[in-house]
């Protein structure tokens, strides 16, 4: 590791910690100007593409789901650290059983199960366009459900 401040090829590590579940933070000093400064190592994931409705790849960019959240939980009591919990609990379940390609239906899925759990306005935004309602009748179908429930256990 070099030195950001004069360059110099060896330094050593003073503290070190887990700042996010696959990134270490490393507090370092430089052994020669005696500078310090914190570097991050990020575990390198190996690239998973996600396979889309009609057949094409794409490599898999969690921005998209966050952009889909957002959207979804607009004006909603959803905190940030809400929808970043979600997003990695879904990148985590996506590296944990997928090698090389996952389904798109599978990430919208999780996304859709885990949103219905944290916001039920948000999960009719979200499903709305995930599941492509035509008419109110798609709505109705999709919300009977969690009525019936709402009804027989109302908050």
């Amino acid at each position: 590791m070099n030195c950001p401040f004069c360059r110099h090829d060896e330094t050593k590590v003073i503290d070190s910690r887990a700042s996010e579940p696959t990134v270490i933070r490393r507090r370092r000093e430089c052994l020669k100007c005696e500078r310090r400064f914190t570097t991050y190592e990020k575990i390198e994931q190996a690239l998973i593409k996600v396979i889309k409705k009609d057949g094409s790849r794409v490599p898999f960019d969690k921005e998209k789901i966050r952009f889909g959240l957002e959207k979804a939980c607009y004006k909603r009591p959803v905190s940030q650290e809400k929808i970043e919990l979600l997003i990695n609990t879904v990148e985590s379940d996506i590296y944990d059983n997928f090698e090389n390609e996952v389904p798109a239906r599978y990430i919208g899925e999780k996304v859709f199960n885990q949103l219905r759990e944290i916001d039920q306005v948000a999960f009719v935004r979200f499903a709305s366009v995930y599941r492509e309602f035509k008419d109110v009748n798609d709505f109705v179908e999709e919300l009977g459900p969690m009525l019936d429930q709402w009804v027989e256990h109302p908050r």
